[in-house]
C-alpha cells in the first residue's frame, strides 16, 4: 500500500498483475487452484459459502485457495479453521452474508464463543474481498428478550437488542486481510479480531458500524480508509495490546460518524492506538480516548494514544493534536513497523498491495519537501493532477491551506483529473525515484511504483495511452503523443526496465510488466504512422483510440503531421536495442520527411507590437542565416504548414491567426535539428543501417 497524504495516503495496484503473477503475503506462493465458485442459483459449483470451505482439504496448505462468491443474500453462519483461503465476492453492496445471533444467547448453550458470529476464523493467512458481513439481532429485536439460557442458574436469561453481536469474530487467526467489505451489527463488538500473541489483522476500504467497541482488535491491526459508523455514545473502537508492548491498533485515512455525542474511543488493559490522518464529525463528543478503570488492569507501558493531522468538522478539539512519540519518524512509516516487522502484507487479488508509507512534511534534511508535496497531491489511482483548482497549474513549493488541503484530498479518491499531459505523473516519478536515492525515504520510491502502476493500466489494449485517465470526457480519451505524453510514459517504463536514471530503485517485479507495455505502445506507434501514397512520413498529435485515425483535440488542433511530436517518438524508436525492420523503416521515413519539409531561410521571432493589447507579437521574418525550421502542424496530404485560431479554420499564414494564439503556441521551433544532424547519423552508425 502506498500511503500519501494531505498528508494522504494511497494504493499501489499493478495493471493485470494476477494475469501473471499472484503473491500471497511474505510466502510468494503461486496460486495453484482454480477457484471455486459459490452461486445460489445453481450455475457454480456450491449453492452455499460454507459448503464450499467444506470441499477444500485441511492439510498444511501453502499456496492460496480462492472461492468466488456470486451476488446474493447467503443466510448462513461461516466457519473457516482451515489456513490460506479467499473469499472473494463479486460486491459488497449485493453479496452479502448475514445472520441474526446474539453473543449472550450463543453463550447459554456453548462453552465459547466459537460460532458467536456472521464470520467465524481459526485459520490463518485468510483474505474477505467485496463481502458485506451482517449480524441483523438488534435490528430483528428492538426489546428486551428473554430466553432459555442452561449456563445461568436461574436457567434464564435476558438478552437485550444492543447486546454483544459480532459480525466477524477470530480465534488464533494471524495475516487476516480484509479488501472492500462491509461489517454491520446493531450491537457492540461488530469486528472481533482477537489474537493478543500473534494477531497481525489489515482492513481496508471497509465499512464498519455498530454499537460500543464495534471494532476491537487485540494484538496487532492496520485500518486504512475504512469508514467507522458508531451507535452507542461509549465508544467506537477498542484495543488490547497487553501481551507484547509493541503490539498496537493504527488506523490511516479512517472516517468517523455515528450518533450524536459518540466518544471516539476506550481501552481496560495496555493498549496502543495511532490516529494518522483522520477525519471526526461535528457531532463526535469532546473526549479522548480513555481508559476504563477495572481492578488488577495496571497497566505496563502507561498511556499510549498517538494522534497525527487529525481533523473535525467545525473546528478541532485540543485533545488530538499531534502528539507523536519522539522516538517515531512519520516519513518512516511502513507497515512492516505497524506489524513489528513479523509481516508484510503483499497481497495479490487482481492487483499488488505494497508496503505501507506515510510521508508529511519535513524542514529538516532527512526528506525533500518538494517530493513531500507531490505525495499530498498524487491520487488513489496512482496518478497525478497537472492543474488544482481550475486551471492554476501545480506547485509543489507553495503550501497549502487547510480548506486547499481538503479540497485536494477529496479529490484523492476519484482521481479524475489524473493525467500525463504536460509531464504530468511521469514527472513526479523521475522526481520521487531520484529523492528516493538521496533521501531513501521509503514513501518516495513507494509512491514512484504507484505511479507506474497507474501508467500499466491507463494503457488501452492497442498499446496507447489517453491524455487522462479514468475522465475520457472530450479529447481526453484520445491516444495522445501531443507534448510528448506518450514518449513521456514510455520512456519511463523503459528506465523502468533498463535500471536507468535511478530507476534501478524501482522493484523489479516491474520489469515484465513494463516490457510488455512498452512492446505494445512500440507496435501502436508503428501502425499511427502516416503514410502518404505509400510512403511513411511522421506522426499526427492525437488519434481516435479506437480506429487509430487522426483527430482534432482543442480547437486550434486540428489533425496534422506533427514537425514537433513526432521528433520525440522518433527518438523513443532509435533508443530499442536490435531495432526490427519495422522500426527501422519508420525512423527513416520520418527523417525523409522532416528533411522534405524544412523550411530554410526564415526564422519566428518575438516583437514589440504596441497596437496589440499584449503589447507583443510573434511573426515570421526572413532570415537567410538561419539553416532551417520547422512548422508544427502540416497538411496530412499536401504537407503545407497551417495554423489555427480559437475558430478552428486552417489558415495558411500566423498573420491569419489572433494575437493571442500567435504569441501563445509553439508554431515553429527547431525539434527535428540535432535529431537529424547528429542523433540519426549515430544511429545509422551504430546499427549498420545503410
Amino acid at each position: 500500500m502506498v500511503i500519501e497524504s494531505n498528508k494522504k495516503i494511497a494504493l499501489k495496484n499493478i495493471k493485470n498483475i494476477a494475469l501473471l503473477l499472484c503473491t500471497f503475503f511474505a510466502t510468494q506462493h503461486l496460486f495453484a487452484q482454480k477457484a471455486i465458485v459459490v452461486a445460489q442459483d445453481g450455475s457454480g459449483d456450491f449453492k452455499s459459502i460454507q459448503e464450499a470451505i467444506n470441499s477444500l482439504p485441511k492439510e498444511d496448505n501453502k499456496a492460496q485457495r480462492i472461492i468466488t462468491i456470486k451476488k446474493g443474500t447467503y443466510n448462513e453462519k461461516l466457519f473457516i479453521d482451515k489456513n490460506f483461503i479467499t473469499l472473494k465476492g463479486e460486491d459488497p453492496a449485493n453479496t452479502i452474508v448475514t445472520i441474526s445471533l446474539a453473543r449472550d444467547a450463543w453463550r447459554c448453550n456453548n462453552k465459547d464463543d466459537y460460532g458467536v458470529a456472521t464470520i467465524n476464523l481459526r485459520g490463518s493467512d485468510i483474505v474477505l474481498q467485496n463481502l458485506s458481513f451482517l449480524n441483523s439481532y438488534g435490528r430483528d429485536n428492538t426489546i428486551d428478550k428473554e430466553i432459555v439460557c442452561a449456563s445461568e442458574p436461574s436457567g434464564k436469561k435476558t438478552i437485550k437488542p444492543i447486546a454483544h453481536q459480532m459480525a466477524l469474530r477470530s480465534f488464533g487467526t494471524s495475516r487476516l486481510v480484509v479488501l472492500n467489505c462491509i461489517f454491520r451489527a446493531w450491537g457492540g463488538d461488530t469486528v472481533s479480531p482477537w489474537n493478543t500473541d500473534e494477531g497481525m489483522f489489515y482492513f481496508k476500504d471497509c465499512i464498519m458500524e455498530g454499537g460500543v467497541d464495534f471494532y476491537c482488535p487485540r494484538g496487532w491491526a492496520l485500518a486504512e480508509n475504512c469508514s467507522f459508523i458508531c451507535h452507542n455514545d461509549n465508544a467506537a473502537i477498542w484495543h488490547d495490546g497487553s501481551k507484547f508492548e509493541k503490539s498496537k491498533t493504527v488506523l490511516l485515512n479512517c472516517k468517523f460518524s455515528g450518533d450524536d455525542g459518540f466518544k471516539l474511543g476506550r481501552y481496560h488493559r495496555d493498549a496502543q492506538f495511532y490516529l494518522l490522518n483522520c477525519s471526526f464529525p461535528k457531532n463526535m463528543a469532546d473526549a479522548d480516548i480513555y481508559q476504563v478503570q477495572v481492578p488488577g488492569n495496571v497497566l505496563q507501558w502507561g498511556r499510549r494514544v498517538y494522534y497525527y493531522n487529525c481533523k473535525k468538522e467545525g473546528g478541532d478539539y485540543a485533545w488530538y493534536k499531534n502528539n507523536l512519540p519522539a522516538d517515531f519518524n512519520i516519513a518512516n512509516f511502513n507497515t512492516t513497523w505497524v506489524f513489528d516487522n513479523r509481516w508484510e502484507p503483499n497481497v495479490v487479488t487482481g492487483g499488488g498491495v505494497p508496503a505501507t508509507t506515510v510521508a508529511v512534511k519535513n524542514n529538516d534534511t532527512t526528506s525533500d519537501p518538494v517530493a513531500d508535496k507531490m505525495l499530498l497531491y498524487q491520487r488513489k489511482n496512482g496518478g497525478w493532477p497537472k492543474h488544482f483548482q481550475g486551471n492554476k497549474n501545480v506547485d509543489y513549493k507553495r503550501e497549502l491551506n487547510d480548506s486547499e488541503l481538503k479540497e485536494l484530498k477529496d479529490g484523492f479518491d476519484a482521481g479524475i483529473d489524473a493525467t500525463i499531459d504536460n509531464e504530468a505523473t511521469t514527472k513526479e516519478i523521475k522526481y520521487l525515484v531520484k529523492a528516493y536515492k538521496t533521501y531513501k525515504v521509503e514513501a518516495y520510491l513507494k509512491a514512484a511504483e504507484h505511479g507506474i502502476d497507474y501508467l500499466l493500466k491507463a494503457q488501452y489494449a492497442n498499446g496507447g495511452w489517453p491524455q487522462y485517465y479514468p475522465d475520457f470526457s472530450l479529447y481526453r480519451s484520445q491516444i495522445t503523443y501531443n507534448d510528448n505524453a506518450m514518449v513521456n510514459v514510455l520512456n519511463v517504463l523503459q528506465d523502468a526496465v533498463r535500471g536507468k536514471n535511478d530507476f534501478d530503485a524501482i522493484d523489479k517485479m516491474y520489469v515484465p510488466f513494463c516490457k510488455v507495455a512498452i512492446a505494445k505502445g512500440v507496435d501502436c506507434i508503428l501502425k499511427t504512422q502516416i503514410k502518404q501514397n505509400g510512403v511513411l512520413t511522421v506522426w499526427c498529435a492525437q488519434y481516435n483510440a479506437k480506429t487509430l485515425q487522426p483527430e482534432m483535440a482543442r480547437k486550434f488542433e486540428l489533425a496534422s503531421l506533427s514537425g514537433s511530436e513526432s521528433v520525440g517518438i522518433v527518438r523513443f524508436l532509435m533508443q530499442q536495442q536490435n531495432p526490427s525492420k519495422e522500426i527501422i523503416d519508420a525512423v527513416k521515413g520520418a527523417v525523409q520527411w522532416f528533411e522534405k519539409v524544412k523550411i530554410v531561410g526564415f526564422s519566428f521571432v518575438e516583437i514589440k507590437a504596441p497596437n496589440e493589447k499584449s503589447g507583443k507579437d510573434k511573426v515570421l521574418v526572413k532570415d537567410d542565416a538561419n539553416p532551417g525550421i520547422w512548422a508544427r502542424f502540416y497538411d496530412l496530404k499536401t504537407n503545407e504548414p497551417f495554423f489555427t485560431g480559437r475558430d478552428s479554420q486552417p489558415k495558411k499564414t500566423i498573420t491569419e491567426v489572433e494575437n493571442e494564439r500567435r504569441i501563445g503556441y509553439a508554431w515553429y521551433g527547431v525539434w527535428p535539428e540535432k535529431l537529424i544532424d547528429k542523433e540519426y547519423q549515430e544511429w545509422l552508425m551504430k546499427w549498420k543501417i545503410k
